[in-house]
């Protein structure tokens, strides 16, 4: 069903500017096994090359230069997280798990924030509870990262089928609002 749009999407990011419709970068999945994850382009492709591999990350802030006029859109919109549909239909991902972090954001932060490494008990999600919690987007300081590990772990604890329904609705509405994505 979202066919279409996908591939609206990939012609309207090549159109926009040089360089592939889709990103790929290397983050951990469960157990810390290392996986490509897939989104849609939405940096100048000469700066999204530099951090394909993850292991630099500079995050994106509010007003980045590096941000292409469709990227800005799709990022707002969250459309450019639908290639990691991909990833949960080769098992990289569920829908509803901590987002994975870049593997920089990894190395960096096990050392920092105390339980750090159990976000990987599971599979990552294309959602989960700390981004319905605000937690979404730019991780600036260790303050936020360390609240974002918070809820991670909570969600791991307290995990039933229907938290992930929930968190997929409440998911769809900030979505929609366009809270903390840019």
């Amino acid at each position: 069903l979202l066919s279409p749009l996908l591939l609206f999407v990939a012609l309207w990011i090549k159109l926009d500017t040089p360089g592939p419709a889709l990103f790929k970068q290397n983050r951990w999945g469960a157990g810390a096994q290392p996986f490509q994850i897939y989104k849609y382009r939405s940096m100048s492709h000469d700066t999204s090359l530099s951090a394909a591999s993850g292991e630099s990350v500079v995050q994106t802030s509010r007003v980045d230069a590096r941000v292409t006029p469709v990227g800005a859109f799709i990022r707002r919109t969250s459309i450019d997280e639908l290639p990691q549909l991909l990833n949960i239909l080769k098992g990289d991902m569920s829908f509803v798990g901590p987002r994975p972090h870049a593997a920089g954001h990894n190395k960096e932060y096990r050392g920092l924030i105390k339980g750090y490494m159990l976000r990987h008990k599971v599979k990552p999600g294309l959602t989960g509870w700390a981004q319905i919690h605000g937690f979404r987007g730019e991780t600036d300081t260790l303050d936020k990262m360390e609240d974002r590990v918070t809820y991670d772990l909570e969600y791991l604890r307290n995990w039933t089928p229907l938290l992930d329904v929930y968190i997929l609705f409440r998911t769809v509405w900030i979505v929609v609002s366009g809270k903390n994505a840019y």
